[in-house]
């Protein structure tokens, strides 16, 4: 049986199909390019704003203007681009609508309710060990959203989703090296940080306590009571022999 064909690169040509397709009125065109597009522009908007459900209402609110807009797409830049500004000013307008509000209701993100385990796949690994890469996945993902603004969306771009510096820079309109020094100092701070939480956790290891102290000790004051009882049974001499008459 042959293996399955690996997926074709996507193309420019690719993207300006899809634009024309889509401004012709084309729904399942739309359709392909949000599933295209999805986790690259999900990515840059939870980075953006921290927050999953927010970010997943600034990516609609980002595809909404896309499909208004797309015959203005003129191609000057990749598409990919293109909708990244698009989520980008998406999530900027959240921002400002949220600091308008005079009372600010802490937004709690829903990921903190899943299932610990909920959206990692079954690889037909041991439980213990997908709760224990999900908590790693939680670990880093509170780490990097701990990030100013600035240092973690370069970071999401470069080291998560693996745009290129290029791309990047075309991206945020910044210069190359602006983001080849945010990528740096964005892995130097989340470097530090995991550090300091590895220094922490250290600390913990092999904790012993509760129950566990509990049970030790019952055990061998059990055991030291055992071994004063035999010391203190009187010791038993060779029995008697018969008596002569």
């Amino acid at each position: 049986m042959k293996a399955p064909l690996a997926p074709r690169p996507l193309t420019a040509d690719d993207d300006a199909m899809l634009v024309r397709r889509v401004a012709s009125g084309d729904a399942s065109a739309f359709e392909l390019l949000m599933r295209r597009y999805n986790r690259r522009l999900y990515r840059l908007a939870r980075a953006a704003l921290r927050d999953d459900a927010e970010a997943q209402d600034a990516l609609q609110d980002a595809y909404l203007c896309a499909y208004r807009s797309i015959g203005q797409f003129r191609g000057e830049s990749a598409l990919a681009t293109w909708l990244s500004r698009l989520v980008l000013n998406a999530c900027a307008a959240r921002r400002r609508r949220a600091n308008r509000r005079e009372n600010i209701v802490p937004i709690v993100s829903s990921e903190h309710n899943m299932d610990i385990v909920a959206g990692i796949p079954d690889s037909g690994e041991p439980p213990e060990r997908r709760v224990a890469r999900a908590q790693l996945r939680s670990v880093l993902e509170r780490k990097v959203s701990e990030l100013p603004e600035i240092f973690r969306v370069v970071f999401v771009l470069r080291s998560v989703e693996e745009m290129s510096v290029e791309e990047i820079a075309d991206t945020l309109s910044l210069p190359p090296e602006t983001v080849r020094s945010r990528h740096f100092r964005a892995k130097s701070m989340l470097r530090e940080s995991l550090a300091k939480e590895i220094d922490l956790a250290e600390r913990d290891i092999f904790g012993f306590g509760g129950l566990q102290c509990d049970r030790i000790v019952a055990a061998v004051l059990a055991r030291l009571e055992g071994n004063a009882q035999t010391a203190a049974a009187p010791e038993r001499g060779p029995a008697p022999g018969p008596t002569e008459g």
